[in-house]
């Protein structure tokens, strides 16, 4: 039996890629901080959790050990997290580095956390330039992306089989910070209207985490040192996702398509770039990649763990300052003139 390592492996990213290599076969070990995050199912399904901190070194090599046939890294975030795996790699097969799109710039050096916008014009490939390698707080919007780069590189230059697949906006059950609940939460709310800035135009590409799975498989099988990017086969703007996960639920609403004239804030979604930012996914497919589905055929799997977690009184993202600004209904009952009934659940969130 196949043997993988999921670093970090009890997020939206790590659960799909353990469900999709158990499924065909594999023996698969996660790890992570606390057993508390490993879901039931997956464990009742056959992976192994190891409770180990990713940054120390006796923990990762013990977790290594003889080697893998698969080394799936969703921790790393930093040149000294990717010099801790350079030990190990000798051992394993084929390594999987989950990166990000955040390291792409635009031509005038904007990327996705800069102060300005970044502005593609054409779908993103592997080669298009990044940020230069950093250091420093990597959980900051200048540094997360740097240091992303400055791992890659560490690992890319190793010699080593490395892929770095770099995601777009993940989608799937077990997401840190699920987007897509703006609308769902609007749904369950029984909201009449879903108001989008600038008529929902913008656009930042989704990734569906068993999208993500499908090519890590597929690296899996063909090891070598490259980059990938890693999205859905569609790249849908706001208003086809708001429309896709109303259509999933059953639910009919009024679409408020606002232009340049509405208040500030009003409309505001996640994912708002004009024109919208693609990435190209030819390499992956010329590797041979096949992508599960399309957004609207795979954000069920996070729209219904939402549904369910939000039924047994569990609130997705609660506390989490940069959702809380999507659920604030007050701009919209303001703008239309009504105040939804506490009675069906509206008013403010």
């Amino acid at each position: 039996m196949k043997r993988a390592v999921i670093l970090g492996g009890t997020g939206v990213l790590g659960r799909a890629i353990a469900w999709r290599l158990i499924s065909s076969g594999w023996a698969v070990d996660m790890t992570g901080r606390t057993e508390r995050k490993m879901p039931a199912d997956l464990a009742a399904a056959g992976a192994r959790f190891i409770a180990a901190e990713r940054r120390d070194a006796a923990a990762l090599a013990g977790v290594i050990g003889a080697g893998a046939d698969l080394l799936v890294d969703a921790a790393c975030y930093t040149e000294a997290d990717a010099e801790q795996l350079l030990p190990h790699l000798s051992a394993v097969t084929s390594a999987v580095m989950l990166s990000s799109k955040a390291v792409y710039v635009d031509a005038a050096g904007n990327h996705v956390n800069s102060v300005v916008p970044p502005r593609f014009d054409a779908p993103v490939v592997e080669g298009n330039p990044t940020m230069k390698p950093g250091t420093g707080n990597y959980d900051s919007p200048l540094g997360y992306g740097a240091n992303k780069v400055a791992a890659e590189n560490a690992l890319l230059d190793s010699g080593h089989p490395v892929t770095v697949v770099r995601p777009s906006k993940v989608h799937g059950e077990g997401a840190a910070r699920p987007r897509e609940w703006m609308f769902v939460k609007r749904i369950l709310d029984r909201r009449p209207s879903v108001f989008l800035a600038h008529a929902g135009k913008g656009g930042d590409h989704t990734t569906a985490a068993v999208n993500t799975a499908a090519l890590v498989e597929t690296v899996a099988a063909a090891p070598g040192s490259r980059i990938l990017n890693s999205a859905d086969p569609d790249a849908p703007n706001a208003r086809q996702i708001a429309g896709a996960i109303a259509q999933h639920l059953g639910h009919e609403w009024q679409e408020v398509l606002l232009d340049d004239t509405a208040p500030a804030g009003l409309g505001d979604h996640p994912w708002d770039f004009r024109p919208p930012l693609v990435l190209s996914t030819q390499a992956s497919l010329d590797l041979g990649y096949e992508p599960v589905g399309t957004y609207a055929q795979t954000i069920p799997y996070q729209v219904d763990w939402l549904v369910k977690a939000f039924a047994a009184g569990i609130v997705p993202g609660a506390d989490d300052p940069f959702l809380e600004h999507y659920l604030d209904y007050a701009r919209e009952n303001l703008f239309a003139g009504y105040q939804a009934s506490p009675a069906v659940g509206g008013g403010e969130a």
